[in-house]
């Protein structure tokens, strides 16, 4: 897949200062960014994040997943290590767009679970495609990482690319009433691996 680097640049945060390397997959025009701290290209395991853009959860604060919460709390988990990697991808909606998204949600305001909406309007449960990540990884050096995932399919796809996962850490933030069944969903039906956190839903 054809994915061009383009530039680099600083981005303070909260956690500390990044640098902020950008991307441009050039089939579909999706502009990627990846946000390292620290030397990430030493050949030891990085700890790494794949995040798929989730409008609604990291910029407008929704409570109905848990993306904004996964994301703050992986940024803060490499900041603390001093060394990290987090890709932001942008495949909103598992994928289907941010506006199938929105009818996504309003079958879900009419009962249907995450995975029936999806159906429902005509698509996959999961489109994303993890291959996006390859050229990025090989742009920044990264051969193993140490990975912030509850999601068996993403350590599958970068081991089937080459990348070694070292470790796998749980990332299981922002449990609430407006995402129990969510969550619930994404382990019954997507295999998310959530521990105890779907449990009050699932029982």
């Amino acid at each position: 897949m054809a994915v061009i680097y383009i530039a680099s640049s600083q981005l303070p945060t909260q956690w500390g200062t990044f640098t902020m390397h950008g991307f441009l997959e050039e089939e579909s025009g999706k502009e990627h960014v990846v946000l390292t701290m620290g030397d990430v290209a030493d050949g030891e395991p990085v700890l790494g994040r794949l995040h798929s853009e989730c409008l609604t959860g990291d910029a407008l604060f929704s409570l109905r997943c848990d993306c904004g919460f996964q994301l703050e709390a992986a940024l803060a988990a490499i900041a603390a290590e001093g060394r990290g990697a987090l890709f932001y991808l942008r495949q909103e909606g598992r994928g289907i767009g941010l506006m199938n998204k929105i009818r996504a949600y309003n079958l879900q305001d009419g009962g249907a679970d995450t995975v029936e909406a999806n159906e429902q309007l005509g698509f996959g449960a999961d489109q994303r495609d993890y291959a996006i990540c390859q050229p990025m990884l090989a742009h920044l050096g990264i051969t193993s990482l140490k990975l912030l995932t509850n999601n068996p399919r993403k350590v599958k796809a970068l081991e089937g690319f080459g990348i070694e996962i070292a470790q796998r850490l749980p990332l299981q933030f922002g449990l609430n009433p407006h995402n129990s069944k969510y969550l619930a969903t994404k382990a019954g039906k997507l295999g998310h691996m959530l521990g105890n956190m779907h449990q009050a839903e699932a029982d």
